[in-house]
């Protein structure tokens, strides 16, 4: 059984800044790519960065220079480091980990159950 659990989302005024994190848990093999999507009301689920065993990143172009992501690779975490804000950034973000089970040479996607983030004067 794997579980990923979010924290770290909330309300913050436009400008400010988040730092989300998602830490995997169970049964573990190993983790290849971990990622962050968010979705707002009435819109697709939509990448926003992921990085890679090897910490190599990716990010949507809505994130980039605004966003980090980063992962500790011994605490099976990976962070979202969001400054600058923007009201448009407001969504439920995700996270996902495409990792083994420990025994299992078979790579499967997890989420996580969300956490809102609100930006808003």
């Amino acid at each position: 059984q794997v579980q990923l659990v979010e924290s770290g989302g909330g309300l913050v005024q436009p400008g400010g800044s988040l730092r989300l994190s998602c830490a995997a848990s169970g049964s573990i093999g190993s983790i290849a790519t971990m990622g962050w999507y968010r979705q707002a009301p009435g819109k697709q689920r939509e990448l926003v960065g992921a990085i890679t065993s090897g910490v190599n990143t990716a990010y949507a172009d809505s994130a980039k220079g605004r966003f980090t992501i980063s992962r500790d690779n011994a605490k099976n975490t990976v962070y979202l480091q969001m400054n600058s804000l923007k009201p448009e950034d407001t969504a439920v973000y995700y996270c996902n980990a495409r990792l083994t089970s420990y025994g299992s040479t078979w790579y499967n996607t997890y989420w996580g159950q969300g956490t809102q983030v609100t930006v808003s004067s």
